[in-house]
């Protein structure tokens, strides 16, 4: 995942792993995971939470439907933080 979001040019990256805390969900079931992101990156200024959130589900890509089944978002640009 931080390997595909670094398209985002991202100042800062934390990824938590939360699938542990979903044992015997359905979708954790399937392998995919349950993830918490937060990302500040430059490209995210000026832009809404929803085309924030589509930028990160883009640079993830095939991922999404693959090996996450659930992410939070908190994507900031520099000056949010």
């Amino acid at each position: 995942m931080e390997q595909r979001l670094q398209a985002l040019a991202p100042e800062n990256i934390e990824i938590l792993d939360e699938s542990g805390k979903h044992a015997g969900h359905e979708g954790a079931k399937g392998g995919g995971g349950h993830y918490d992101l937060f990302i500040v990156s430059p490209r995210f200024a000026g832009r809404p939470t929803l085309a924030r959130h589509r930028m990160v589900y883009e640079a993830l890509g095939d991922l999404m439907r693959r090996d996450i089944h659930a992410l939070a978002i908190r994507a900031l640009a520099p000056n949010e933080i």
